[in-house]
């Protein structure tokens, strides 16, 4: 048997991080054709999972587990070449759980439960005392020693991460019903009329898809939920409206575990889970004072970093001048005489002379052709635009060739450019 881990503060080296990252994201499109949602390029270098992974590695979380499912290989490889720096002789692992049929030749990973139920004999060797379970597709900073130390000190069956939202916006969430102690007295999903929090009418509660558990009860509830024919093998769904009705679930406010630098001055949580909403918050990141910082040493965003060599800006005359204005530039690009204005260039990409872009999300090793123009757009990873391409000024046009949202932003992959 493996020894145990230790009790006590910190809590987070005797807890595991058990990361649900087998989402479809069929909402972002063909950004999801290839790759699952956790896996999609984020903030110019990383990818979404990095940073639920960097929250619990800086948390001092040394046991990883990430289940995945769809599309997975993308993901697997970031995975293998960005994360394998744990060493198991420091009582640390990283494991990727692929759901592999393991319980049954037929089931796949029926769902978030079920996905941690078909692990349990994999997490068992490792015997944490403590399964911070989380979901592996938004944008955020948060220190999970803060929420297991509550965990541990109010007693709970489950802590639930919540996020402070206008009541008004609450219908489109998880909504948790919570007394003046936070206690969880209701869990409502999507309710048309969500409640108030107490003291603050106006705001509700969200669920952030974040819950720490007792090794064991967990374990419990979830074999009785595997033998329950009726269940979905869901925990929104199933096993925390379970804990809420018979048992203690506690509400764990993020605004008093989410990490801000001097710079950040209200708590950052997004759910990308729209091209309009990726767009936007990959955008946030060109602001002067951006609403996330990922220039924070205390608390840095690991990923997989290529080798590559650095951005590199050329030419230098009237109308061909190599530049970038309130924008992000990877390594490995190159601006060549051409002018790009509040976007985020990924790995790799070259923009050639005589061309404008300008708010735009370019995934890595795009080629941008010369002369072309290009506002509000997401350009898929390896796509090459041809000279003299435009994009963004006529509507109809956009949307007969191009993905284009109700907000105006046109997804491009190099199958839609194909057609043109």
């Amino acid at each position: 048997m493996p020894p145990k881990t230790p009790l006590g503060p910190p809590y987070a080296r005797g807890a595991m991080a058990f990361v649900l990252a087998g989402g479809r994201g069929s909402r972002l499109r063909e950004l999801t054709d290839r790759r699952a949602k956790p896996a999609v390029y984020f903030g110019g270098k990383s990818r979404i999972i990095d940073f639920a992974l960097s929250n619990a590695l800086n948390s001092g979380i040394r046991r990883i587990g990430v289940a995945t499912q769809y599309k997975a290989h993308s993901l697997l490889r970031h995975l293998q070449r960005g994360w394998n720096f744990f060493r198991a002789e420091r009582n640390e692992s990283f494991d990727l759980l692929p759901a592999s049929q393991r319980v049954s030749e037929g089931a796949w990973y029926l769902g978030t439960a079920d996905a941690v139920y078909q692990n349990i004999d994999i997490i068992e060797d490792y015997a944490p005392r403590h399964i911070v379970v989380l979901a592996g597709d938004h944008i955020y900073k948060m220190d999970y020693e803060q929420m297991l130390a509550q965990h541990v000190e109010s007693g709970a069956d489950v802590t639930i991460g919540c996020l402070e939202v206008e009541r008004s916006e609450a219908s489109a969430f998880g909504v948790m019903h919570v007394d003046e102690r936070d206690r969880v007295i209701a869990f409502l999903e999507k309710p048309a009329d969500p409640p108030g929090m107490p003291g603050k009418p106006d705001q509700a509660l969200a669920s952030m898809g974040i819950y720490v558990f007792d090794t064991p009860f967990l374990f419990e509830l979830l074999r009785k939920d595997a033998e329950d024919p009726n269940s979905s093998h869901d925990f929104g769904h199933d096993i925390i409206p379970q804990i809420v009705k018979g048992g203690k679930a506690v509400a764990h406010h993020f605004s008093r575990s989410c990490v801000r630098s001097s710079s950040e001055k209200e708590p950052y949580w997004r759910d990308v889970g729209t091209v309009d909403a990726y767009f936007e918050a990959n955008l946030d990141l060109t602001d002067f004072v951006p609403a996330l910082d990922l220039y924070d040493q205390n608390w840095p965003i690991s990923t997989f970093a290529e080798m590559v060599p650095p951005a590199k800006f050329i030419h230098n005359e009237d109308g061909r001048r190599g530049q970038a204005v309130s924008s992000l530039v990877s390594g490995g690009c190159v601006v060549s005489g051409a002018c790009v204005t509040e976007s985020l260039l990924f790995t790799g990409v070259r923009v050639n002379s005589y061309t404008e872009v300008e708010r735009a999300v370019v995934l890595p090793y795009v080629d941008i052709g010369r002369s072309c123009r290009l506002k509000n757009v997401v350009v898929d990873r390896g796509v090459k635009i041809p000279p003299k391409l435009v994009v963004g000024e006529d509507p109809e046009l956009d949307a007969q060739r191009f993905r284009r949202t109700k907000k105006g932003v046109c997804l491009i992959t190099q199958s839609m450019i194909d057609r043109l």
